[in-house]
């Protein structure tokens, strides 16, 4: 059985994506919420959750000694798949530009910049709530949120954020969607994945593309 190191450094949605992760697992991955960083570095998958404040959750991140050094020996080491979903996503960029410039993991070349809602006052920031995805690519973890035949829009996902991770690569987005602007709603290179909107609340597409990652061989 795989073991799927799910980063515990106190975020908010913590517990909801470890038991939408053992939902999507079924029995075949064992889910480990763990900050310890033996654990993680030996781990065969690593998922980053995240809510909040981009600056918050780096130090967070940065307080539990060794974890980022133990995430990046599973995943640039190793060659372990790794998963960031909303903050976990966005600290994979080069910065957040949240109250200040701060620096994140550089794992993907980028800035995390607030939400343009282009004048409209109809456009809401927070984007909260449920949006169509569009431009998915083939990467095998987001096939299944592909638009039909015929239709613009993929699969519809749930989201909740003020700011979105803008790759430098725009060869590092596979999937946009549009709320005010297009921003990446899904940034893959090698065996890094992530997400802005929440797998954990996105019901069966949620699942399914959590499912997709369990299964992933980079």
């Amino acid at each position: 059985m795989q073991s799927v190191a799910l980063i515990n450094y106190g975020s908010g949605n913590l517990r909801s994506a470890e038991k939408a992760l053992i939902r999507a697992a079924d029995a075949k991955s064992e889910i480990v919420v763990t900050d310890d960083p033996d654990v993680i570095a030996v781990a065969d998958r690593v998922v980053l959750p995240g809510v909040g404040a981009f600056a918050a959750c780096m130090a967070a991140l940065e307080a539990r000694p060794g974890v980022i050094e133990a995430m990046t020996e599973a995943v640039h080491g190793k060659g372990a798949p790794f998963l960031g979903i909303c903050v976990g996503m966005q600290l994979l960029a080069s910065r957040g530009l949240e109250f200040g410039e701060t620096p994140g993991l550089d794992w993907i070349s980028g800035d995390v910049r607030k939400l343009d809602d282009g004048g409209d006052p109809a456009i809401k920031i927070p984007h909260m709530g449920w949006n169509g995805l569009t431009n998915v690519t083939d990467q095998p973890v987001f096939a299944g949120l592909k638009a039909p035949p015929g239709l613009k829009e993929g699969q519809t996902v749930y989201f909740t954020h003020s700011f979105a991770f803008f790759p430098k690569d725009s060869a590092d987005v596979a999937a946009y969607v549009e709320h005010g602007e297009r921003f990446p709603a899904a940034v893959a290179r090698g065996n890094v994945a992530g997400v802005q909107f929440h797998p954990e609340k996105s019901q069966a597409v949620g699942l399914d593309l959590l499912a997709r990652f369990l299964e992933w061989r980079p």
